[in-house]
């Protein structure tokens, strides 16, 4: 059940008038427990039994530790747990496939049988989120939450079960904690989000999605303008695929009462490599940086020791969207960027003399050109659209005009928006008229299935 389907429409339209209802009683969380896992067991029902695992053994975990004086195997049991489920259903495939290919490369006439895992959706957002969690309280940073259905709404919250934002629980828990006070603002803010990243994800990106999955799908048979192409509609299309499914999120969830996090703020516009991370799915940077490159002792230890926990990152990051090789490496081109261009851009020159547009350039071409392992199906296939890119002919690539358009108004609005002419654009007049636009483009063009969102396998 995705946000871009009629069963999402009428499952909302069923629920929030119940949840309206019982939003003053103590009802309210038992309700939105139970819907948050008929929303994911529409899905597969046997996803309930592991999310149900998971936030009982957090919320148990965090229990003892609140008995204990010695907390720290109790945090190291929460963490193994989520890093084997995610291990498991996540990455079992991929080691039995590349041990497979170790035992033949050495010669070996044995091979270890398939697992045939199915992957729960939403596992790794609702793992990293649970474990945010028992992280927080052994350092002291948030309470005990001692209500189970609370914690449970807090880990299974239907708007950001499937793809975040990845929630911290200072924040989230203390509003599940109170009456939610739905107010007309809210219900057209929330409306308005929601429509924009219905737009984002119908109207844009599974429009890309028609140019970009035909070329990927045969690099071999494309030419130099068609893959250049195609790659930068696709820096696109991910980018209003996952902040769309993200707006829609939080404007369900502010209809709700609900603040969640601003997970994307126009990554596309940043200065540098390091700017792009705190513009690009924000609640997974910072996850990353507060849970794994600090501990791992940040920038604190020297040159040598920063830019090993930079690749750390950045690769274990790569691996966390998935299980291939083409992740890795993508995480670790973005690695070797941070590392060639971290010490330039901490210098005045830069800063001060570099123009603001050279620097964005730069860094949406360099993000660009990493999509092509993020967007390939093997390494061979990345490989080819590299080597193709730099090397075949200039035959035209039947360029699709409306899709160039329609990404280049968003990104001048973009730039508007980050410019004097944001006040104009906030305009109440301004604003509704675009969402009525929208409104009317999808009533009009939008197709009438809705397509899967790209980070669902994730």
């Amino acid at each position: 059940m995705h946000f871009n389907t009629w069963p999402f429409a009428l499952f909302f339209f069923v629920c929030y008038p119940s949840y309206l209802a019982l939003k003053g009683t103590r009802l309210r969380l038992a309700f939105l427990v139970v819907a948050s896992y008929f929303f994911y067991a529409c899905l597969n029902p046997l996803y309930l039994v592991l999310i149900a695992y998971s936030t009982v053994l957090d919320y148990s975990v965090v229990g003892a530790m609140a008995k204990s004086r010695r907390k720290k195997p109790w945090l190291a049991l929460s963490i193994a747990n989520s890093l084997a489920l995610l291990g498991f259903f996540k990455y079992g495939p991929f080691v039995t496939e590349n041990l497979n290919a170790l035992l033949s490369s050495l010669g070996i006439p044995y091979a270890l049988p398939a697992p045939g895992i199915l992957l729960p959706a939403g596992l790794s957002f609702y793992t990293f989120q649970s474990m945010s969690y028992t992280i927080d309280y052994y350092r002291g940073s948030v309470e005990r939450e001692t209500s189970l259905i609370k914690y449970a709404a807090f880990v299974c919250l239907f708007p950001r079960l499937l793809m975040g934002p990845i929630e911290r629980a200072g924040n989230l828990l203390p509003q599940l904690g109170k009456t939610p006070q739905v107010k007309g603002d809210d219900i057209a803010d929330g409306l308005s989000l929601f429509v924009v990243g219905m737009f984002k994800k119908v109207a844009l990106a599974d429009y890309l999605a028609l140019y970009v999955n035909k070329v990927y799908a045969a690099p071999d048979e494309c030419q130099s303008p068609a893959l250049v192409l195609a790659t930068f509609l696709f820096a696109w299309q991910i980018y209003f695929d996952f902040s769309g499914y993200t707006d829609m999120a939080r404007g369900i969830a502010r209809m709700m009462g609900l603040r969640l996090m601003l997970n994307f703020n126009n990554p596309y516009l940043a200065t540098s490599l390091g700017d792009f991370w705190g513009r690009w799915h924000i609640s997974l940077s910072s996850w990353f940086k507060d849970y794994l490159y600090i501990p791992l002792g940040g920038n604190r230890k020297g040159k040598f020791n920063t830019y090993k926990n930079m690749f750390l990152v950045m690769v274990i990051s790569g691996l966390w969207h998935g299980a291939a090789w083409t992740f890795v490496i993508w995480g670790a081109v973005h690695a070797l960027g941070r590392f060639l261009t971290r010490e330039m851009e901490r210098t005045s020159f830069y800063r001060a003399k570099v123009p603001k547009l050279a620097k964005q350039m730069f860094v949406f071409a360099f993000v660009t050109f990493a999509w092509i392992f993020f967007r390939a199906e093997s390494i061979a296939d990345a490989w080819t659209v590299i080597e193709r890119i730099f090397g075949s002919g200039l035959a035209d690539p039947r360029c699709p005009i409306l899709a160039i358009a329609l990404v280049l108004a968003v990104w001048l609005y973009q730039f508007a928006y980050e410019s004097r002419l944001r006040s104009i654009l906030e305009f109440r007049l301004v604003r509704m008229t675009m969402i009525v636009l929208m409104i009317l483009y999808l009533a009009l063009f939008a197709p009438s299935t809705g397509q899967a969102f790209i980070y669902m396998q994730f």
